[in-house]
């Protein structure tokens, strides 16, 4: 974890910068903006934090008009709640009240240092999918993903590298199709003093950048094939040529691209270089699409209901059964990326004491779209065994557990009524909600729902 501080912060700055560290963190403070970017154009930063009182709306402009993504915490001695809210509202990803609290300041670590999205998974397919990659993920072979947009690319390139022995090191990733040929290779590679009109500055690249870690080029048929080239020479030789630089440099990277097209479709049309192709795709894990592995649906929902609720301030509301057959009968033309956004909404919409059908709906305010099929029963079948998946790894007491608690909230904590719906005397029915009850175990009161008794 690199970490930059960048301000006075009224002589809390040793305390902040040793509690960092003591967490593993390399930490460089510099007093203000123009020292700030003079560090991170040097050696990059996984997380930058800047007194409140220093202009964060000029740190957020000044990163982004030179594409440097490095996220932007505020931190102050203030007690005003206003300096905290312009803070975020200026850009910044969080705020952290000083004197440091040494919790507090380990769980930002920790957050920018995990996985920007969980990796979650329950069905067969994906797992074949997970499996390979931890088995390749210590090996230094270049590893091609290939997938449709939204299949989550990028969250398997990540858990390759927290797999790998390069997880202490930067993981950095490059979107090729979101940055113009003409600052690819800049981006890339790095420049000069002077290599060209508003280089005012050495700065050093995303290989450099990414030494001794790893390196994902983002949607890499999108790059110039003139780039291209340079690209293949970088991965044999191991060596970069910044812009207009004298010297070659010496980088450590291990490759991982990620592409939504068919290269090999892409190499007979000549926008892509066969060698190059030949060298990325040492190992080759194919994402499937949303609708090829029907089981992770509803676990994904479930885990995206409850961190927009969490990070919303919201109840975490259970999706209602008719919310979990219309996600599990839409086509997912988007995949796991639509159904994350589609959650979201949901979780915003939602009145009650679960998250019902009505409130799942399009970006356009309609109905999902469900998939196209010829066959009903065939869509019906599907649905079943994408119910019956999503069982898979649990006991029979977890399920009996569930399937008693979902019952008794939908009676809306009244005993008798769940009893005679699961087909157990009350008695019985007393005696597991007692169990649970000693286990720390959430249980409706009578006429609320679990959501209303916590």
């Amino acid at each position: 974890m690199r970490l930059v501080i960048a301000g006075g912060l009224k002589g809390q700055i040793i305390a902040a910068a040793k509690i960092a560290m003591s967490h593993g963190a390399a930490v460089t403070h510099t007093e203000n903006l123009d020292q700030t970017l003079a560090v991170l154009r040097a050696k990059g930063a996984d997380l930058l934090m800047v007194d409140v009182v220093q202009p964060i709306a000029a740190y957020v402009a000044a990163l982004e008009s030179e594409r440097i993504r490095t996220p932007i915490v505020a931190c102050g001695t203030s007690t005003d709640a206003r300096a905290a809210v312009a803070a975020i509202q200026a850009g910044a990803r969080e705020y952290v009240p000083l004197p440091p609290d040494p919790e507090l300041i380990a769980a930002v670590l920790e957050a920018v240092a995990a996985d920007q999205s969980s990796l979650i998974w329950r069905d067969p397919a994906m797992e074949r999918v997970v499996q390979l990659a931890s088995q390749i993920a210590r090996s230094e072979a270049p590893v091609l993903v290939t997938g449709e947009s939204g299949t989550g690319k990028e969250v398997i390139a990540r858990h390759l590298h927290q797999k790998s022995g390069r997880k202490d090191r930067p993981f950095i990733a490059v979107n090729c199709a979101a940055i113009p040929d003409n600052l690819l290779e800049s981006e890339l590679f790095g420049h000069e003093k002077g290599a060209f009109t508003g280089a005012i500055a050495r700065r050093i690249g995303k290989f450099e950048e990414a030494n001794g870690g790893t390196l994902l080029l983002d949607e890499i048929s999108e790059m110039d094939v003139r780039l291209q080239a340079k690209l293949l020479r970088a991965l044999q030789e191991r060596m970069i040529d910044r812009v207009g630089g004298a010297q070659p440099v010496k980088v450590d990277i291990r490759i991982i691209a990620t592409s939504n097209r068919n290269l090999a479709e892409a190499v007979r049309e000549g926008s892509f270089r066969e060698d190059l192709l030949y060298r990325l795709n040492v190992v080759h894990l194919r994402l499937p699409a949303l609708r090829e592995r029907p089981a992770d649906i509803l676990v994904l929902a479930e885990h995206f209901a409850k961190k927009y609720a969490e990070l919303n301030g919201l109840p975490v509301r259970p999706i209602a059964a008719d919310a979990r057959k219309l996600l599990l009968a839409s086509a997912w033309r988007g995949n796991v990326r639509e159904l994350e956004n589609t959650m979201h909404r949901a979780v915003l919409l939602a009145s009650g004491a679960e998250i019902a059908a009505s409130a799942v709906l399009s970006p356009e305010g309609e109905a999902l779209s469900p998939a196209p099929s010829r066959d009903p029963a065939a869509r019906a079948a599907q649905t079943a065994e994408a119910m019956t998946r999503s069982l898979v790894g649990h006991t029979v007491a977890d399920v009996e557990r569930e399937l008693i608690l979902d019952t008794l909230d939908h009676c809306l904590g009244n005993r008798t009524h769940a009893a005679k719906i699961l087909g157990i005397s009350i008695r019985t029915l007393r005696n597991k909600l007692s169990e649970y009850t000693s286990a720390g175990i959430t249980v409706a009161e009578p006429g609320q729902t679990r959501i209303n008794a916590v």
